[in-house]
């Protein structure tokens, strides 16, 4: 028994027809769209690749532009099917193809479904490669004298003023390294000397953070240095004071920004998938609808369409079957090859 039959006449045939072509066009679009999410996701990857680790992949962005690309092809060709079944002589020309090309809608819609899993599941992975890429990124913030690092120090404070954040987790971790280049420290004074010296690392210390810290919001002059010594400020206590810098870390900010961006688009990926399986079925409807006229002579006979010529558990077996059959004519050709490989 075929699944979710169908009745159909001339008049409902072509309805049918130039609906799935109207339809089909409207996934041309989606893939362009799929394939501008990709290329969107990529260029936001490469303006801040410095601050994510080496390792950092551009598979997932590579994989929606591809996924965009073949589906405007595929939904392309599918549209001039359609167009063609209005005339049952063009139609006859896809016949020996159509079920292949079938085939393949259902094989790339559920690579689209996958592509949309992967996007939701980027986050897991993004958490990782930007709290190594900011680590270096700090780092490397001083070196702006050395070749390749130059540019470490404008690219953070421009990250840390656009996502008002501060540091990796939070404006402490500015605390653990030094960020000021030892061409603008004075080796002669005491200060220094004392604070290289009292360094494990020899590495100049300080509980200060960068300008690109400072919330501009607050009504107090951002206090960026000595930012846990009392005495040193008028009226100031670190442990209770809201303090005039931004708290929260640069990798919440970053993985939010970009966590979001991939809720969107896999959503968007989501609804695309669900387009391409309906006009997959449509298509479908089309072709049976003009493989059972009655009268094949007569193009205003009535016919049946369906999704599946039987139900969903006999057309699984029937593929496993096919699959067995096929795995076991393999075994018998190689096993025929060894033996002529010996006779020789």
């Amino acid at each position: 028994m075929a699944l979710m039959p169908v009745k159909f006449d001339l008049k409902k045939r072509v309805k049918l027809a130039q609906t799935v072509w109207f339809m089909y066009w409207f996934a041309v679009m989606a893939g362009v769209l799929v394939f501008s999410m990709g290329l969107f996701f990529k260029i936001e990857l490469r303006k801040r690749s410095e601050l994510m680790d080496n390792n950092e992949s551009h598979f997932l962005p590579n994989l929606l532009i591809f996924m965009g690309l073949v589906a405007c092809g595929i939904n392309a060709l599918g549209g001039k099917i359609c167009y063609d079944s209005l005339d049952p002589t063009k139609f006859m020309k896809w016949k020996p193809i159509l079920k292949n090309f079938l085939v393949m809608c259902v094989v790339f819609n559920c690579l689209l479904l996958v592509t949309a899993v992967l996007c939701f599941l980027m986050r897991i992975p993004l958490q990782f490669t930007l709290a190594e890429g900011l680590r270096n990124g700090m780092k490397f913030y001083k070196d702006t004298d050395t070749p390749g690092r130059c540019y470490m120090k404008r690219t953070l404070d421009l990250m840390q003023m656009e996502f008002r954040c501060c540091g990796n987790d939070n404006f402490r971790d500015w605390f653990e390294i030094q960020w000021v280049s030892n061409r603008y420290l004075d080796f002669s004074s005491k200060e220094v000397k004392d604070r290289i010296g009292s360094n494990v690392d020899g590495q100049y210390l300080m509980d200060g953070v960068p300008f690109s810290c400072c919330n501009p919001s607050s009504p107090r002059p951002c206090i960026q240095g000595q930012m846990t010594n009392n005495s040193a400020h008028y009226s100031y206590d670190h442990y209770t004071e809201e303090l005039n810098v931004w708290r929260r870390g640069c990798r919440e900010a970053m993985l939010s920004y970009y966590g979001g961006m991939m809720n969107t688009i896999a959503a968007l990926v989501v609804l695309v998938t669900m387009l391409e399986f309906a006009v997959t079925i449509g298509l479908q409807y089309v072709n049976t609808s003009l493989s059972t006229l009655v009268n094949p002579e007569d193009p205003e006979s009535e016919s049946e369409g369906w999704i599946l010529e039987k139900t969903v558990g006999e057309t699984f077996t029937d593929i496993m079957a096919k699959m067995k059959a096929m795995g076991k004519g393999t075994k018998v050709e190689e096993g025929g090859e060894v033996a002529v490989a010996t006779v020789s």
